[in-house]
């Protein structure tokens, strides 16, 4: 099979096993009642938490579904980790917020995170690391829809 054959293959093994590891090392830190799209988003909320973010910016930011973000973020308000909070130019509108307990599990999430990641970099010099972050972003805007 020729190298470029397989990327997408590799990749989706790299995915499957970068999750995992999450998962792991997430339970071992007590808080296996987080997904990992779950602790991205709060992540996401929290580095946003001084602007408006609304379920369109979720979905536009983790390229996913509206029905999908509506699901999760269903579960993710009912397990208490986030709050709709109306905004004053348009009732329809509800903003994302971070709870208090949202705020904790962040705390736990990101020590989780920086450990995987250091896993994952193990072995690779910063030169490594920027070229194969460069390539992974220039397959990102490969794959973007177009137009």
């Amino acid at each position: 099979m020729c190298q470029t054959c397989s990327l997408g293959h590799e990749m989706r093994v790299i995915s499957n096993l970068l999750r995992r590891r999450m998962e792991t090392n997430m339970r071992r830190k007590g808080i296996d009642k987080v997904t990992v799209m779950h602790g991205w988003i709060i992540g996401y909320l929290y580095e946003h938490r001084e602007e408006d973010v609304f379920q369109k910016d979720i979905e536009t930011q983790f390229s996913i579904a509206r029905s999908t973000v509506t699901n999760i973020l269903q579960l993710m308000e009912k397990k208490g980790y986030i709050q709709r909070v109306e905004v004053p130019i348009d009732a329809r509108l509800k903003k994302l917020v971070l709870t208090s307990e949202g705020l904790r599990i962040h705390q736990l999430t990101m020590r989780s995170i920086d450990e995987v990641e250091q896993d994952l970099i193990a072995g690779l010099s910063k030169k490594d690391v920027d070229y194969l972050s460069a390539l992974l972003k220039k397959l990102e805007c490969n794959l973007q829809p177009a137009g």
